[in-house]
């Protein structure tokens, strides 16, 4: 299904969970204009087609002693498929990376990284992730704050270009 296949109620319902996914079908549907059942049979097939990949709660890492969070700047030797899909496996595997980005240009990959504190960060950058096969270099950079970390899509921008070419 691709996005010119949703039509408005379809995109409402995905803003409207993205905002909140733990709102009953019954207020879903209320706050999107249909009534219950069809919107229940609407997020499921939304959730069949793989717009909706799950549901998750926003955990607040600080408060759970996660004070550390670093970027690590990947450079492998080999860019060849077999080595990017065989570093991306291990990036899957070691728990303090939350996210792994492949991109082009200097750097192979980012790497988004939460640790309890500096050392714990210290010791997987040196025992895993410089040891790990075919890693050419790492830089990485300490997060001091976050001024914005906004999880979802701008479903307002979505709208505002779907507007403009019908």
């Amino acid at each position: 299904m691709a996005v010119a296949k949703l039509d408005p109620i379809d995109r409402r319902i995905l803003a409207e969970l993205q905002d909140d996914g733990r709102m009953t079908n019954v207020e879903l549907a209320s706050r999107v204009g249909i009534s219950a059942p069809p919107c229940l049979r609407r997020v499921r097939t939304l959730e069949e087609a793989g717009y909706i990949r799950g549901y998750h709660a926003d955990i607040n890492g600080r408060e759970l002693g996660f004070e550390v969070q670093v970027f690590a700047m990947v450079r492998l030797n080999s860019q060849a498929e077999a080595d990017l899909a065989t570093f991306e496996g291990r990036c899957k595997a070691w728990p303090l990376v939350r996210e792994c980005h492949m991109l082009n240009g200097e750097i192979d990959f980012i790497l988004k990284c939460v640790a309890p504190d500096l050392s714990s960060f210290q010791n997987f950058l040196t025992e895993q992730l410089l040891r790990a096969d075919n890693v050419a270099n790492v830089k990485t950079s300490l997060v001091i704050r976050v001024a914005k970390d906004a999880p979802g899509l701008p479903f307002e921008v979505l709208e505002a270009r779907l507007t403009r070419h019908s």
